[in-house]
């Protein structure tokens, strides 16, 4: 498969993450490659949810090999990584449900002591609409995410999965005052970390009511909790479970998915390199692997 279109790519910008809890409890979720430039050079990271690999007694991160310029699909690479906990930082603000683990020394790792050669795709900082962009979105958009809900994959081809929805509230408006918005899909435990696109193609509808012919795609956001109504029939957010496990009959989700707006994951990253007094100028976290191109 050689992927050429921006939907076929977005198929490998994701990384399956499986997790051991302290009491030996499996849980999986999803990262994705995240690049996000920074003076001269790109910093490449993969991105998921705090709640999907803090707190974690070991994890696991599985990887698409390549041949060449091309994927190797259905032949990949598992790294188990030491100091699991150690290998995360968090956005500085406790409410915000973003990690980040910088890519560019496992990939390093993982070509010296292994001699592997990766392929994977990055979403760059550079697709995420600005606020002219951002005001031009209609209030209800059809979304696309990438991840393993469920845990469920192509385990034959090492592929994640699609799904689609819509926007649920504005993506302009902040959601209840916080960095987030709603879609409305059906979001299930492995999603945890998905990424989030706006990918329209042939042709879209403006606000005003044209159509515009052509294709647009943005990087919009992570997905990180769902709403679950509770035996008092209340309606409460929690975390998206990484664990595959009986749901109680009192509790049954209602398709919305609560999504942290894409600056959160730039905010993490330069909160990382603030915090790791990282020299901006020297590219020991760069990397210029082909990203996904921004329309």
């Amino acid at each position: 498969m050689q992927p050429k279109t921006i939907a076929e790519q977005l198929f490998f910008t994701t990384v399956r993450i499986d997790t051991i809890t302290a009491n030996g409890a499996q849980g999986s979720g999803t990262g994705f490659f995240f690049s996000h430039k920074v003076g001269e050079h790109n910093f490449p990271f993969v991105v998921t949810n705090k709640h999907v690999v803090m707190g974690m007694r070991e994890g696991a991160l599985s990887f698409l090999q390549r041949t060449g310029t091309l994927p190797t699909l259905g032949n990949g690479f598992r790294l188990r990584i030491d100091d699991w906990p150690q290998a995360w930082f968090g956005h500085p603000d406790p409410n915000v449900d973003i990690a980040i683990c910088p890519f560019a020394p496992l990939e390093a790792h993982i070509k010296q002591q292994h001699n592997v050669d990766l392929f994977y795709r990055y979403v760059s900082s550079d697709t995420i609409p600005t606020p002219q962009q951002v005001a031009e979105l209609d209030a209800v958009e059809l979304v696309t995410f990438i991840g393993y809900p469920n845990g469920v994959w192509d385990s034959k081809n090492l592929l994640p999965v699609a799904r689609r929805g819509t926007t649920a509230s504005p993506i302009e408006v902040d959601f209840e005052g916080t960095p987030r918005f709603l879609i409305d899909a059906s979001v299930f435990g492995g999603s945890s970390g998905s990424p989030v696109f706006i990918l329209n193609q042939g042709s879209w509808a403006t606000k005003d009511g044209g159509m515009v012919v052509g294709s647009r795609f943005h990087y919009v956001g992570v997905i990180a909790a769902v709403f679950f109504r509770t035996q008092m029939n209340e309606i409460v957010a929690v975390p998206i479970p990484t664990q595959v496990q009986p749901m109680a009959q009192q509790q049954e989700m209602i398709d919305l998915g609560i999504v942290f707006k894409a600056r959160t994951v730039v905010e993490t990253i330069e909160a990382f390199i603030k915090a790791r007094n990282i020299q901006t100028s020297a590219p020991a976290l760069a990397s210029d692997t082909p990203t996904l191109p921004a329309e």
